[in-house]
């Protein structure tokens, strides 16, 4: 579905490419999570998906076809896009939020509403109450919950996701989470989501790309990544969860002793 072929991508100023000679595929249907720190390279991959940035070599495609020859406007629009900053506009409502592509794109307005009242519906929030309130009127989690259904839009096949729940409290962020895999399971969009946090590439990924100084480490499920590192960075970046899990339960246990 999305496919990186020998992906190389170097900023002026930079010693080090931020992608060097990466590849590595999406498959149609599938949560492929991004999982590096920070300069790993996953945001400029994510970037590289829609053509907001262009590789200085190799190739991308999506649904088989090189994406340099498309229409980047054209094949936006068949990819949602969610930021960690909702960039909801604050002047307009939810139901104009979500509906602003319909709108551009020449749909009626009987057409829009009726689509923003069923993406609310899909992310959770009642269109009585929110499709005419204002973004600064919404908590953080709901804002971000209209900000994917703002994506999913013209439901495109595709969503890029960019560390989309970053900004939110635990509790907000874990209820967003199980909310987003549930309505995964029902879209079955092809997601390349970008995330820092281990926890989360665990929660929400059907495979994990690896990313360290712009090089794949390894992709694979959550279980085969545990289960067989191939590299050291793999291997100490599974690791280290679990022992703070048992430095936790000593602590705990010292405690109460």
């Amino acid at each position: 579905m999305i496919a990186f072929d020998g992906i190389t991508k170097h900023y002026p100023g930079t010693e080090r490419p931020a992608l060097d000679h990466v590849t590595l595929q999406a498959h149609q249907g599938e949560i492929l999570v991004l999982l590096g720190g920070s300069g790993s390279g996953k945001t400029t991959l994510l970037r590289l998906a829609n053509r907001l940035i262009e590789p200085d070599h190799g190739t991308v495609r999506v649904e088989g076809r090189d994406i340099a020859g498309l229409d980047p406007i054209a094949l936006r629009r068949r990819c949602g896009y969610v930021l960690q900053e909702t960039g909801l506009l604050t002047h307009l409502t939810v139901a104009d939020n979500i509906t602003l592509l319909p709108k551009i794109v020449g749909w009626t307005a009987a057409r829009r509403q009726a689509r923003a009242e069923e993406l609310l519906r899909l992310v959770q929030l009642d269109p009585a109450i929110f499709a005419l309130r204002f973004p600064r009127q919404l908590s953080g989690g709901q804002q971000q919950r209209v900000n994917v259904a703002r994506a999913l839009a013209l439901d495109p096949p595709i969503l890029l996701m960019d560390e989309p729940f970053g900004a939110l409290d635990e509790i907000t962020r874990g209820q967003l989470q199980a909310a987003f895999r549930e309505l995964q399971s029902r879209l079955r969009k092809t997601v390349l989501f970008v995330t820092h946090d281990l926890f989360e590439a665990i929660t929400l990924a059907d495979r994990i790309a690896v990313l360290a100084e712009g090089k794949l480490e390894q992709i694979g499920t959550p279980a085969e990544l545990l289960r067989s590192p191939r590299t050291d960075y793999v291997r100490e970046l599974f690791a280290r969860p679990i022992r703070q899990l048992e430095e936790a339960a000593q602590r705990r246990n010292g405690g109460a002793s």
